[in-house]
């Protein structure tokens, strides 16, 4: 079977539960972005080193989240009632418990936080806080598809928590490697 099927080459695109919209359509721009967020964490695990424990501990975890996020993509590439819908994983309340878990477990490691913090530091969390803003704007996509058609509330939730789970990480990435958080200063208190 060839990769290329030229389906697509008049600008629309096939969903799984059937069906054809155009590949600008906000479903596709949703699973889109979903598919660009996990791309950006096999960036960050390209980065992770096994021989270092808390590195080895986000292998782990984005494992887990790398599939979660396919299934996500699924769950948007299939509208309700759709014909294929039974063969597809909507993402609901165990899942999100889970990330709140990792959560959990990240950020009590991380001093309290008082201020909003500058993205940087090491790579590793640098490429954390990009795919935090990417997280950001999958969830940005999902709602806006919402207004329009049913989506998950699950996977909305869980996109959401996800995004709070990369800014505990790319915190506690810094403070592993010694490297404070730097705050935002607002621009009257930088005179």
């Amino acid at each position: 079977m060839k990769l290329y099927t030229r389906t697509g080459d008049d600008g629309t695109t096939g969903l799984f539960g059937g069906g054809r919209v155009g590949k600008d359509h906000p479903r596709i721009e949703a699973y889109g972005t979903v598919d660009e967020l996990n791309a950006c964490i096999g960036v960050v695990v390209s980065a992770c080193r096994a021989s270092d424990p808390y590195e080895r501990r986000l292998i782990e975890i984005f494992a887990q989240i790398q599939s979660r996020l396919f299934d996500i993509g699924a769950d948007l590439a299939t509208p309700e009632g759709s014909k294929n819908e039974a063969k597809i994983v909507r993402i609901d309340e165990p899942y999100v418990s889970e990330s709140e878990s990792w959560i959990d477990e990240i950020d009590a490691k991380n001093a309290p936080i008082r201020t909003f913090v500058m993205p940087g530091g090491t790579e590793l969390a640098a490429r954390l806080h990009v795919a935090r803003t990417v997280c950001r704007r999958a969830e940005r996509c999902m709602i806006h598809l919402s207004h329009g058609e049913p989506v998950s509330s699950g996977a909305i939730t869980w996109i959401n928590r996800l995004s709070d789970l990369l800014f505990a990480m790319a915190r506690q990435a810094n403070q592993v490697a010694g490297i404070a958080d730097v705050p935002w200063v607002p621009a009257e208190k930088r005179t």
